[in-house]
C-alpha cells in the first residue's frame, strides 16, 4: 500500500468524553482520568488472560510514571526503546522489560541487559559486533531477538510506517541470515499504527509466509504494537483468535506492546484563551502549543477534538485556535464555538495523553503543561508535577 504523493489527515477515533470540572485548573495542563485508564486496562488485561498472551506499555507512546503502579497491575510490563525508558520502566514498575532499538551503543547496551529481560536487535551487523553482551547476560535470564520486516504496509501515512519501501527498521527476508541465528530466542515485527485486528490478520500472514522456516527455531514472537485495542470499534475477538490460532499452530509465547492503546481517551490538555485578534478571520491565541505541546497535530497530521466545538460554521462563532510559539504554522486548527470566546475561556482538548507529554518540547521556552490525575470517584483533580524555568535550562547548557 503506496500512499507516496497524498497529504493524510488524519481523524481521531471517536472516544467517550470525560467527565471532568476543569474550572478551577491552572493551564496549561494534561489530566489524565483514572476511571479511563483502567477501562482500558481492563480490555488489555482481558486480552492476555482469553489469548494466553502478555502486553506491555509502550513507554514511546505513555510514560507518565506515576501512574505505572496501577499499569502493572493489569499489564506484564514494559516496551523500551532506550535505556532511559527501560530503567524508567525497571525503577517505577519492576515487572517485565523488554527492549528494542534501531542501533544501540555498546557502553549503553552494557546497562541495558542489567534491565531487560528481553532485548531485540535491528540487524545482524548489530548482532555480530554487540551479540555477545547480550549473550553475557543469558545466564541471567535475558533473551535476545532480532526484528524482521515482513515487507507488508498498512500505515497510510509514511511518517509512520516501518514497512515503507527502504525502511531502516527491521531486516528483510533477503537480508535474514539463518545462520547466524545463534542465541536469538525470539522474533519482533512491528508494522502497525493505529490499526485494526484485521492488518494485523493480513500482516500475520504475510510474516509467516517470509519466516516461517525461523518459527521453527524460536521460542517467541512479539507482534509490536500499533494495535488499536481499546478503540470503541476494535474487534477485540477477532485479536484474541489471531493470537491464540497462532499459539497453537506454533507453539510460541506471544508479546503484543500497544502504548497508545492503553492511554487511548483517558487524558485531556486544558488550556485557556490568551487574547483574541482579527486577521480575516478571528483568532484565539492560546497558553499551549501545538508545536511544542501536541505536535502530532502536525506531524501527522489530525484535527483534535475540542469539547464543545465543532467544525468551521458548525455554531455561531469561528476561530482560529493559535498557538504560544513564534513558529508561523503554530495553528491548531479552526473550530466553532456557540458561544464568543473571551480571554480567560478554557478550550479542553479531547484524547491528549498519549503522544504528547512524551515528545513535547520547550521550543521559545515556553513552559509544559503541568500533569494533573482525576479521580473521578472522589471527582478532584490532583496536579503530580508542574514544570519552569528550570526544566527549560536544564535541558541546555
Amino acid at each position: 500500500m503506496s500512499s507516496a504523493g497524498r497529504k493524510i489527515v488524519h481523524t481521531p477515533p471517536a472516544t467517550r468524553p470525560l467527565d471532568l470540572d476543569v474550572s478551577g485548573v491552572d493551564t496549561p495542563v494534561y489530566v489524565i482520568d483514572l476511571g479511563a485508564l483502567q477501562r482500558n486496562l481492563a480490555i488489555l488485561a482481558d486480552v492476555q488472560a482469553r489469548a494466553d498472551c502478555k502486553v506491555l506499555l509502550a513507554l514511546k507512546g505513555f510514560a507518565m510514571w506515576s501512574l505505572f503502579p496501577i499499569v502493572g497491575e493489569y499489564l506484564a510490563g514494559i516496551a523500551a526503546s532506550s535505556l532511559a525508558e527501560a530503567r524508567l520502566g525497571r525503577e517505577e514498575m519492576n515487572k517485565e522489560v523488554h527492549v528494542y532499538a534501531p542501533a544501540y551503543e555498546a557502553a549503553e547496551l552494557g546497562e541495558i541487559v542489567e534491565l531487560a529481560d528481553h532485548v531485540v536487535f535491528n540487524s545482524f551487523s548489530q548482532w555480530e559486533r554487540l551479540g555477545g553482551i547480550a549473550k553475557g547476560a543469558a545466564a541471567r535470564g535475558v533473551r535476545a531477538g532480532m526484528r524482521v520486516n515482513p515487507e507488508h504496509s498498512e500505515v497510510e501515512v509514511p511518517l509512520y510506517d516501518p514497512a515503507a519501501p527502504g525502511s531502516r527498521l527491521g531486516v528483510t527476508r533477503s537480508q535474514f541470515r539463518a545462520d547466524r541465528m545463534e542465541g536469538i530466542s525470539g522474533l519482533h515485527f512491528h508494522t502497525l499504527c493505529e490499526l485494526g485486528a484485521d492488518a494485523l490478520q493480513r500482516t500475520l500472514a504475510a510474516f509467516e509466509d517470509r519466516f516461517a522456516p525461523e518459527l521453527e527455531r524460536v521460542e517467541w514472537v512479539n507482534f509490536g504494537g500499533g494495535h488499536h485495542i481499546t478503540r470503541p470499534d476494535y474487534d477485540v475477538d477477532l485479536l484474541v483468535e489471531l493470537v491464540s490460532q497462532f499459539r497453537r499452530r506454533r507453539g510460541l509465547a506471544v508479546y503484543l506492546e500497544p502504548g497508545e492503546a492503553i492511554a487511548l481517551g483517558t487524558g485531556v490538555l486544558v488550556a485557556s484563551v490568551l487574547d483574541i485578534i482579527h486577521n480575516e478571520v478571528d483568532i484565539a491565541l492560546l497558553d499551549t502549543s501545538a508545536t511544542a505541546h501536541m505536535p502530532d497535530v502536525l506531524e501527522m497530521p489530525y484535527r483534535p477534538v475540542i469539547e464543545g466545538a465543532g467544525e468551521p460554521g458548525e455554531y455561531a462563532h469561528t476561530y482560529r485556535l493559535g498557538g504560544l510559539t513564534c513558529l508561523a504554522g503554530d495553528v491548531i486548527g479552526d473550530y466553532s464555538f456557540p458561544h464568543r470566546l473571551s480571554i480567560g475561556d478554557k478550550v479542553v482538548f479531547r484524547d491528549m495523553a498519549h503522544y504528547t507529554m512524551v515528545k513535547n518540547t520547550t521550543f521559545n521556552g515556553v513552559r509544559l503543561p503541568s500533569i494533573a490525575i482525576h479521580n473521578p470517584a472522589e471527582r478532584s483533580i490532583r496536579v503530580v508535577r508542574r514544570f519552569g524555568y528550570g526544566d527549560y535550562k536544564n535541558r541546555l547548557s
